[in-house]
């Protein structure tokens, strides 16, 4: 196994972990440095499979909410609720992304500049829901009409194009139909949670049959590394952006976007 890839691997996790949950992008972020490092994995695995770091350190930081909300399952109708709210939300892009694996992983994800065309127009699109003089009448994500639930997750679905974001397509549908900034993001979380395992497990049984013992140091490597980043992302994201909005998102966005399309430009 060569150093370089190694290196690599480690930067494309630190960059999945810091990604993954801010409305950005992680895989279009992966794929367009993948690109420019020359860095390739079997099946565009190692893409979705490092995505498991990020799942666990979302499930730590929630440990004790989620535990509780097992316990009460069984007995508690608005625990009941929530959890049936985020598998309707889970359903569409589960659906739609399934059916459509191939031609996503071997089309969408072959064009770095669809991902920089992607990154800007979500950045446009943030920067201007952000800055609408909306009025939230939605504050608790487990309080949720059910129609809410299967809007969102209907949103979800512009993430199955690389560039635009599963957290941002999530968060700007909520603001847009009345959740307040702290329980979109909130919710991206737990939505995050069964998404992200499913596309997992899915993407693990596709590619079963040509991933090899050669892979995995360079997947455990990007694994780690997006755990450890994951976990600070997450532990901070909602009190900044409860207090700074979603700008500086839609600002990254743009200049990512603009700079990749230099790039592909200048070198191709």
């Amino acid at each position: 196994m060569e150093s370089q890839t190694i290196v690599e691997a480690l930067l494309l996790g630190l960059l999945e972990g810091l990604t993954e949950f801010i409305p950005v992008s992680s895989t279009g972020h992966i794929l367009l440095a993948g690109h420019f490092l020359g860095f390739h994995s079997t099946g565009k695995a190692f893409e979705i499979l490092i995505q498991l770091g990020a799942i666990l350190a979302i499930l730590s930081v929630y440990f004790r909410r989620l535990w509780k909300m097992l316990l009460e399952l069984p007995y508690d109708r608005l625990t009941r609720h929530f959890v049936i709210g985020i598998l309707i939300a889970f359903l569409p892009a589960a659906i739609i992304g399934a059916l459509a694996h191939d031609f996503i992983k071997t089309i969408l994800f072959e064009s770095p500049r669809l991902i920089c065309i992607m990154l800007i127009i979500g950045g446009v699109v943030l920067l201007a829901v952000d800055r609408m003089n909306l009025k939230p009448v939605y504050h608790d994500v487990e309080r949720f009409p059910t129609r809410l639930y299967l809007q969102i997750g209907l949103f979800q679905c512009l993430s199955l194009i690389p560039g635009t974001s599963r957290s941002g397509s999530t968060i700007v549908g909520a603001l847009l139909l009345g959740v307040d900034k702290r329980a979109a993001a909130e919710f991206s979380f737990f939505l995050a949670m069964p998404t992200m395992v499913g596309a997992f497990a899915f993407d693990l049984f596709k590619n079963r049959n040509v991933l090899t013992s050669a892979d995995l140091p360079i997947i455990a490597v990007g694994f780690v590394a997006a755990f450890v980043t994951a976990l600070f992302v997450v532990r901070f994201l909602l009190d900044f952006v409860s207090r700074k909005g979603y700008s500086l998102f839609g600002w990254w966005r743009l200049v990512v976007g603009g700079l990749g399309l230099v790039a592909l430009m200048i070198w191709g």
